[in-house]
């Protein structure tokens, strides 16, 4: 074993999934909690059968040596400990992966609370309401941008009302608001980015339990980080690539927006104090101030990974958005370096491995745009099918609910009527540039709003 063992932090060693044992507590996999159907928190082996999932879906695993029990955990602790006193470095952390490498920032865990607020009600039952809140958010953002250009006063009282409704929209149903931020217009204005991160802010803010005020809070930085944008020159921010002279004029702009919003009276400071940190990065290396760890507030922490994730999957002069599971990789490499580790895995579950709107490939070699989660089951989304194995458009889309069609199918094959490749599963998200033609914003419109009389012009899934 000991040649298959390295050392990932002080309280973990990395272990092929051939030589787990029972008693090894599994701390964390070599990819998302959430492309797997174990437990976020970690698990202790109790059977061969766990051994056997965990070598289904992963290559090695990560293993806490203090946690893990019996016979097996003495020899882990023991081997760390020769490990150690020969002053070997491990593999993982040689020098040309050092990048990579989870930094060990003491960092104390945040609170969550999966549990605090009720199921999610249909998306279809908020959507209307969802659609005129964004356009009330649209209305708000262009007047901010206004009154920063005028050297106007901020319609603080406007956006914070509209965010509040917001926050209660999104606690009724994450999907509704999901949608939003997952449709991206061709003409739509630079502050899109904001009104998506606020977005993705409260869904992840109502996954880990944080109340409703903080949840305004949260709302209301995301939506204003960027105000300080509007004083920086236009050629500093659409710069493809900065150089060290353009990028430290680029960062001026969290001093920027922080002077606006502190001139505020009716802006709650906590705000203000979100937006001034939402650069800082884990590891130290971010800005304006370099704070690291638990130096950097919780809710700052939170408003960085959403603004990484949107500028991720949208990113700037791009025609198209990029598959979420891109973006998710990306995100999911700089755990515990530039983000808190825990804070990514939640965040990660709480948008699903394929976020509402996503574009995927169906095992059957069809084409579906996730329409709605399944919370219990974020592997098994609903999914309208919109294209047939051979890509050519259906002519009327079909609605699939992959969880009920799941139990359904495994209730067939253990009556010995159906194969276990009978089932549909989602094989992979897609690039939305793969299929241009599909519309998912119409494909939105025709799943949320189909019962509601809209127009044969909404209704369409492809674009002309």
């Amino acid at each position: 074993m000991a040649e298959t063992l390295t050392s990932v932090a002080i309280q973990q060693v990395k272990v092929y999934t051939e030589q787990l044992q029972r008693g090894m507590f599994v701390s964390r996999l070599d990819r998302p909690w959430t492309h797997t159907p174990f437990a976020l928190q970690g698990f202790y082996i109790r059977d061969l059968e766990e051994v056997r999932q965990l070598q289904k879906y992963c290559r090695y695993v990560y293993v806490d040596i203090t946690k893990t029990v019996g016979d097996v955990g003495a020899n882990l602790r023991r081997l760390k400990r020769l490990n150690a006193g020969e002053g070997r470095e491990p593999a993982a952390l040689s020098s040309r992966n050092r990048a990579k490498a989870p930094a060990n920032i003491p960092c104390r865990p945040v609170r969550v609370s999966h549990q605090a607020y009720p199921p999610p009600v249909s998306a279809r039952k908020v959507a209307s309401q969802a659609q005129k809140l964004f356009r009330q958010l649209e209305i708000c953002l262009h007047e901010v941008m206004v009154q920063v250009s005028s050297r106007g006063p901020l319609p603080i009282t406007q956006v914070t009302a509209v965010v509040e409704e917001l926050v209660d929209n999104v606690l009724r149903s994450p999907d509704a608001a999901a949608w939003l931020a997952r449709i991206r217009a061709k003409d739509e204005f630079t502050y899109k980015h904001s009104m998506r991160a606020g977005i993705w802010a409260i869904i992840f803010g109502r996954h880990i339990g944080l109340d409703r005020h903080e949840l305004v809070l949260l709302g209301l930085a995301c939506l204003l980080k960027d105000v300080g944008k509007l004083h920086l020159d236009d050629r500093v921010l659409r710069a493809g690539r900065r150089n060290a002279k353009v990028e430290r004029e680029y960062r001026r702009f969290v001093d920027h927006s922080v002077k606006l919003l502190s001139a505020e009276p009716r802006l709650d400071p906590q705000v203000v104090n979100i937006v001034h940190c939402h650069c800082e990065r884990h590891d130290g290396s971010g800005y304006p101030r370099g704070l690291r760890g638990d130096n950097i507030p919780v809710l700052a922490r939170m408003c960085g990974i959403v603004t990484f994730y949107d500028e991720a999957t949208n990113p700037r002069g791009e025609a198209f958005p990029v598959a979420p599971s891109r973006a998710v990789a990306q995100l999911y490499d700089l755990r515990g370096i530039a983000f808190h580790e825990q804070l990514v895995v939640e965040f990660i579950q709480a948008i699903g491995l394929y976020p509402t709107g996503t574009q995927v490939e169906l095992s059957t070699g069809e084409v579906a745009v996730v329409v709605e989660q399944t919370y219990h089951h974020r592997l098994r989304p609903r999914v309208m099918v919109v294209l047939d194995c051979d890509g050519q458009k259906l002519p009327k889309p079909r609605l699939v609910d992959l969880a009920v069609d799941d139990d359904r199918k495994q209730r067939l094959i253990e009556r010995g009527k159906l194969g276990p490749g009978d089932k549909i599963t989602i094989l992979q998200d897609l690039e939305p540039s793969k299929y241009p033609d599909v519309d998912v914003a119409a494909v939105r419109d025709r799943y949320l709003l189909q019962n509601r009389g809209i127009g044969a012009a909404l209704t369409r899934l492809f674009s002309r």
